[in-house]
């Protein structure tokens, strides 16, 4: 069996994500909302601690129980107001992200369906398994987890550093110093994960065409007496299937380590 190689290119293909929108535009007055609870969660994220700095420097400091319990009061509303926010925030995206593999994966159907034969003869069935169902649902994940997380996570970080330079500018960029060798820790990442990512989609491809192959062809494989070495080839497969995973796992083990 011939094993496939696909590589994903850049970890962020704007094409793709460009494509991702056009399957957007259909929920765009959800995705409005999705976009102003964005908004509002890094806006909120910064103020917050400031608050809290607030309560200890004036109503604590100065023995004021009434400023005190005024100030727990309008924390406790903000965190159940962000709290409330994050879950619609997180529903939302992921509500919007199963509207669009729904769509995906029948505009995706329709064109399989009208090729001609001759593909499905020179492309293993289980390779198109693994395109219309787990690919299609890495889409998903990228808009529900990745992209609207991404757009999330920079507002946030955006409004935090804003608020930080505005309290104490000289402190912020000592704070910042250690980004540069952030950044580059974050370049080797993404290639490392980006390649390893790549093995994984590999192997996944390869693994299903395997089974699926072999179960509609087990006839041949016990006429021809091959049931061990054909099992002998899915204990390969399946064990790069394995170390693929280990690989990414590694990666981000070492990237998440403190």
């Amino acid at each position: 069996m011939e094993k496939e190689q696909v590589s994903s290119g850049n970890i962020i293909d704007w094409r793709v994500i460009k494509r991702l929108m056009e399957f957007v535009r259909p929920y765009r007055g959800h995705f409005y909302i999705l976009v102003f609870i964005t908004l509002a969660v890094g806006v909120l994220s910064p103020l917050r601690p400031y608050l809290i700095q607030f309560t200890l420097d004036n109503p604590v400091a100065q023995g004021d129980y009434a400023g005190m319990v005024r100030m727990i009061a309008l924390l406790i509303a903000l965190l159940l107001l962000q709290t409330a926010m994050q879950y619609v925030h997180t529903y939302l995206s992921g509500w919007m992200g199963q509207q669009i593999i729904r769509d995906i994966r029948t505009r995706l159907y329709r064109h399989l369906v009208y090729l001609k034969l001759r593909f499905f003869d020179k492309t293993p069935i289980g390779r198109l398994v693994t395109r219309t169902i787990s690919d299609v649902e890495t889409l998903a994940d990228v808009f529900s987890e990745g992209l609207a997380a991404l757009v999330s996570d920079l507002l946030q970080l955006a409004f935090i550093l804003a608020f930080m330079f505005y309290q104490d500018w000289r402190l912020t960029l000592i704070s910042l110093a250690t980004l540069p060798l952030l950044l580059i820790a974050t370049y080797i990442f993404k290639e490392k994960i980006k390649v390893a990512f790549n093995d994984v989609r590999n192997a996944v491809a390869n693994l299903n065409t395997f089974v699926q192959e072999h179960i509609t062809g087990m006839s041949i494989v016990q006429i021809f007496a091959s049931e061990k070495r054909e099992y002998e080839k899915f204990k390969a497969i399946n064990d790069e299937h394995r170390q693929a995973n280990l690989r990414s796992v590694l990666y981000y083990s070492a990237f998440t380590f403190p």
